[in-house]
């Protein structure tokens, strides 16, 4: 099965999916949060900078439970400017 490519809204939304676990992670070290989530420190870096704007469910919501952010919370950074272009 061949996966089609990303859109660019769809790269965007991932892209502040990263900057929201960044910023949730705070002072926690990459390596730190990474592990416990069960997750790669380079997966979680590259998820971070948007260059993984598409995560596994799964890896979102380990994440959501080492950070302490609701997954709803999460679905909404991720679906934010998708919403907008819609109501457009």
């Amino acid at each position: 099965m061949v996966r089609p490519p990303l859109t660019p809204e769809q790269i965007a939304a991932g892209q502040r999916l990263g900057a929201a676990l960044r910023v949730a992670r705070g002072s926690r070290s990459p390596v730190e949060v990474a592990m416990a989530a069960g997750i790669s420190p380079e997966t979680l870096r590259k998820i971070e900078v948007g260059r993984l704007p598409a995560p596994a469910f799964g890896t979102v919501v380990c994440l959501s439970e080492v950070l302490g952010v609701a997954l709803s919370d999460l679905a909404e950074v991720w679906l934010a400017d998708l919403r907008v272009r819609e109501a457009s």
